[in-house]
């Protein structure tokens, strides 16, 4: 999705604002048996196409289960969410969906060890890239829109931290998702990297268009973003 070369990105934020929600949850409550606990009550929630969002708030409030509501890792208990205007339950495929549509960064990485940088980026590309060249030719595209061009084909265990959070936003990028939802994304690195990384994400939401939803306990990444939301208890609460 890209950003229309007449439209400076603030610009097409607010004309997507005009087109509806590119999520939407709408009455949204999770309940988990195991333990008895309601984990979200009657979320409703709407963002935009473009948008940087943060999600903030106390360990237990709700974050976790939002994100996996967003991500359609999760289904609710009960209420409805939407994507584009179509119900997700109408999607398809909801590994095809996510495949397509939606690209993960984890606080932790989620790399494996013994995988090349660009081997690891392919990972999430066999739906959206079928033929090994693609993959391989777009992963090492985005590994030197990361900065790591001269680490494609090291080890992801012999890559710094820092190298490490970058493959892992290369791979959430590389099958052209229309949201990224990142959890923790700076958790792991000092207060540099983290910046660093901050400005590599909201760089690539801004030239692609990209809806960039965060996690964060990180009040200096919250900051950043378009619009804070906070939940706790399961409830959202006006910032």
């Amino acid at each position: 999705m890209s950003v229309p070369q007449n439209l400076s990105p603030d610009e097409s934020v607010k004309r997507n604002l005009d087109a509806g929600p590119l999520i939407e949850l709408r009455g949204v409550s999770k309940h988990y048996a195991d333990g008895d606990v309601d984990a979200l009550k009657r979320v409703d929630l709407a963002i935009h196409e473009g948008e940087f969002v943060a999600i903030v708030g106390p360990s237990g409030g709700g974050k976790s289960t939002l994100l996996n509501m967003l991500s359609a890792l999760d289904e609710p208990t009960s209420g409805e969410v939407w994507f584009a205007g179509k119900l997700l339950s109408q999607q398809g495929s909801l590994d095809q969906f996510r495949a397509h549509h939606i690209g993960f960064i984890f606080q932790s990485y989620h790399l494996l060890p013994n995988l090349t940088a660009q081997e690891n980026v392919q990972l999430t590309m066999f739906d959206t890239h079928p033929k090994v060249s693609e993959r391989k030719a777009e992963a090492i595209r985005w590994l030197q829109r990361v900065g790591l061009g001269d680490r494609v084909n090291h080890r992801a265990d012999r890559l710094s931290i820092g190298q490490r959070q970058r493959v892992a936003i290369a791979r959430a990028c590389a099958g052209g998702p229309s949201v990224i939802l990142a959890d923790e994304p700076t958790g792991a690195l000092d207060r540099a990297r983290g910046d660093e990384v901050m400005d590599l994400l909201d760089q690539i939401r801004k030239e692609d268009g990209t809806t960039l939803v965060v996690v964060t306990h990180d009040d200096r990444v919250a900051q950043r973003a378009d619009r804070i939301i906070y939940i706790c208890d399961g409830m959202l609460r006006a910032v």
